[in-house]
């Protein structure tokens, strides 16, 4: 099994996933056209002007080492950018601390190079739990990665004493390759936290009642230290709280539906779906912290929920956008549809012209050592190929009747979304990928 999004949901599902500020420097987003040389064994892995050690860990490429630091959601008038100032404006003006200041903080500019102590440890996920693996994830080394989510400064912005915050960054995975997936995608999440006083001052007869209680038991509705009646109300502020927004969001006129799910460090967990075409989308989860989680970051004597969503998932739905990879563009027909005025004006995309899809199939012979991995293959694909290439979809499999050997043949769709593709460059672009194939996954080649 494979964690969900939790703040995930992103466009399919996908694993889920909490601070060094990020290099002053914006690197130009580009829709790349030209294969990436990879880096050297031994070389250093160099990231925002640090240096770390390579080890048998290191899987991060140079591909997706252009996109830190580029910081889509932080860009005026960027879609991502829109979505998230959407929410911020929301929480801002709907909650309002006792000085009259906004309740919740905004960390919008944490750098994703975390430790796999932040990324796993903090959130009470298992070190044999499969999203941790090697194939899924972009280690730098063996102790320090590029978050697989936000919730990787959880632990440590509750550790400041912050009690009630929003978080959006940049998250990278290793995944499959088609118009809602991409290994860089941007989520946003909020904690908030209650004191015993703040959960319970409006309660008739609130002062005889407690956050935790002793000998309790888990069970479905709340975790063994929780009492119920503080989980009721944790759980009430949660779901009025992102009820609101949804409805901010897609329009009060949406439908909507909370659904029991799981989270390692939430319980009870919820995920919330809109009806939206005729279909029920899911748009985030949620649920109470885990108590373990706030114990370690010093926040023992709180109880809190927590939420996480994903922006692309949002900008795709509320604005029509239909291929991931055009977040990445820097087509000025694309981006002007986005300079509005009032952050809350309607905004419906207007499709480019579609230039044609050009596709090759390649199939190979897959080794018999068991090295080889899907997500491998996919990585060397947007290593070689980058925003080129559209989708990968494995469409034969064969097995050999006398020698047991396996191949396997992927059809790998290219399209540009500005310009029209020659077959003669992405030919190019294709024996590079047979090549590497063959030389870094070990695979032999049946062309």
């Amino acid at each position: 099994m494979r964690l969900r999004g939790f703040f995930l949901p992103s466009l399919k599902s996908r694993p889920f996933l909490f601070c060094c500020p990020t290099s002053s420097s914006q690197q130009s987003a580009h829709l790349s056209d030209g294969p990436t040389p990879q880096p050297l064994i031994g070389q250093d892995v160099q990231v925002q002007g640090q240096s770390f050690p390579r080890d048998d860990f290191t899987n991060v490429t140079p591909k997706i080492l252009e996109k830190v630091g580029v910081n889509l959601h932080n860009q005026k008038h960027h879609p991502l950018w829109i979505i998230k100032e959407r929410i911020k404006t929301h929480f801002y003006s709907s909650y309002i601390g006792r000085w009259g200041n906004p309740l919740f903080s905004v960390h919008d500019n944490l750098s994703p190079v975390v430790s796999v102590q932040q990324n796993f440890d903090s959130l009470l996920i298992p070190p044999d739990h499969p999203s941790r693996k090697k194939g899924d994830n972009y280690y730098i080394n063996r102790t320090m990665m590029l978050r697989a989510h936000t919730s990787a400064h959880q632990r440590e912005l509750v550790s400041a004493g912050l009690d009630a915050f929003l978080l959006a960054g940049d998250v990278y995975r290793r995944d499959e390759i088609d118009s809602s997936h991409y290994p860089v995608f941007h989520q946003m999440e909020g904690v908030r936290l209650f004191s015993n006083h703040e959960l319970f001052s409006s309660v008739d007869g609130g002062q005889s009642l407690s956050l935790f209680e002793s000998c309790g038991r888990r069970t479905p509705q709340k975790q063994e230290v929780h009492s119920l009646e503080a989980v009721k109300l944790v759980e009430f502020n949660l779901k009025d709280t992102l009820t609101s927004l949804i409805l901010q969001l897609f329009g009060p006129e949406v439908e909507l539906r909370w659904v029991d799910c799981y989270f390692p460090f939430t319980h009870p967990s919820f995920e919330l779906e809109v009806r939206f075409q005729g279909q029920w989308l899911e748009v985030l989860g949620c649920g109470v912290m885990e108590q373990q989680l706030l114990h370690s970051a010093g926040a023992g004597h709180k109880l809190g929920w927590a939420f996480g969503l994903g922006l692309e998932r949002l900008a795709m739905v509320l604005f029509n956008i239909p291929d991931i990879r055009l977040f990445w563009s820097r087509d000025e027909r694309f981006l002007k549809q986005f300079r509005v005025h009032d952050l809350q004006q309607p905004i419906s995309f207007q499709p480019l012209s579609k230039f044609p899809p050009l596709h090759n199939d390649i199939s190979f012979w897959i080794p018999d050592s068991g090295t080889f991995s899907q997500n491998d293959f996919f990585d060397l694909v947007r290593t070689i190929g980058g925003d080129l290439v559209e989708q990968v979809t494995l469409v034969d499999q064969f097995t050999h009747p006398k020698t047991g050997r396996r191949s396997e043949c992927y059809r790998i769709v290219y399209r540009h979304m500005e310009r029209t593709l020659t077959q003669e460059e992405v030919r190019t672009t294709h024996e590079q990928i047979e090549r590497a194939a063959e030389s870094d996954l070990g695979v032999q080649g049946r062309y």
